[in-house]
């Protein structure tokens, strides 16, 4: 019972620090990007979504409320205006099983709504089949459709908003 209660009060402090963080955090990162939203990833913890876009690319990003925000992000989605029907994804970078992918996707689909781009393209290279079975899950569970060619190991995904 005792260490229930311990427990309990160290989770509210860390709890709060990290909501002291995050306010700090958000207002360094609101200088210079948009903030998004928050999001809490799979062991708990809050982020800052937040968001660049210079009309040619943008990159959807998580910076983590553990730390003082220092002007790098710790997890994003890039990704480039390929045509007026669709973004493509260039890149995933960041840690992997976090949750943070699933924390930034639907703001990637938010954006291409908004501006009324009905397609979330992606290639998945060779350098990406160690981790196939992963990246299979993940691009299922946010409805993309996935056609790989198994003998070069690469493949394309293609999320269509009225799919």
């Amino acid at each position: 019972m005792l260490l229930d209660t311990i427990d309990s009060g160290q989770r509210a402090e860390e709890l709060e620090f990290q909501l002291y963080r995050m306010q700090e955090n958000m207002k360094e990162i609101a200088k210079h990007a948009d903030v998004l939203g928050i999001g809490q990833s799979k062991e708990d913890k809050w982020v800052i979504v937040y968001a660049a876009d210079d009309g040619n690319a943008c990159k959807i990003m998580i910076s983590e409320c553990e730390t003082s925000y220092k002007g790098t992000w710790d997890f994003a989605i890039q990704a480039v205006y390929q045509d007026e029907d669709t973004i493509k994804i260039g890149d995933i970078k960041g840690p992997s099983n976090l949750g943070y992918g699933s924390i930034c996707m639907p703001y990637l689909k938010d954006i291409a709504r908004r501006q009324n781009i009905p397609y979330i393209a992606g290639d998945i290279a060779e350098r990406d089949w160690d981790h196939l079975n992963r990246l299979l899950h993940f691009y299922e569970k946010h409805s993309f459709h996935i056609e790989l060619d198994e003998k070069s190991k690469c493949g394309e995904i293609l999320w269509n908003d009225g799919f």
